[in-house]
């Protein structure tokens, strides 16, 4: 089942959104308010705003703290931290962790599979 929000956003591209707002905004912490603000939307609910954060800090991808009467949130990671963390995620989820990556290697270009074996090698 698609779930939409009522704004017309899917859930996921809602939370997509307030990370990319998070990260401009980083390493400073934004309150519900100061990322609704920065979302521009003015159709779009502050309550819809604070459950995406709600949301976002319980996968573990927000810290928040609390300011005033409201928390602010800042990401635990950049972006690229981010996408390894969902790299990771999915591949904790199968049994067969060798044929994953063997299945990721394979669909790499030869640049990135260049760039991988140099990470490797030089145990970043």
């Amino acid at each position: 089942m698609h779930t939409t929000a009522p704004e017309g956003r899917g859930k996921g591209e809602l939370e997509a959104e307030i990370l990319a707002v998070l990260h401009r905004a980083a390493p400073e912490a934004a309150t519900p308010g100061e990322v609704l603000e920065r979302l521009g939307d003015a159709r779009l609910a502050y309550t819809t705003v604070v459950t995406a954060l709600t949301r976002l800090h319980g996968k573990g991808l927000l810290r928040r703290a609390k300011r005033g009467r409201a928390f602010a949130y800042t990401p635990v990671a950049d972006e690229s931290g981010l996408a390894a963390r969902r790299m990771s995620k999915v591949l904790d989820g199968r049994a067969d962790r060798e044929a994953v990556l063997a299945h990721f290697v394979d669909e790499l270009s030869d640049a990135d599979e260049e760039l991988l074996r140099r990470l490797l090698d030089s145990g970043t």
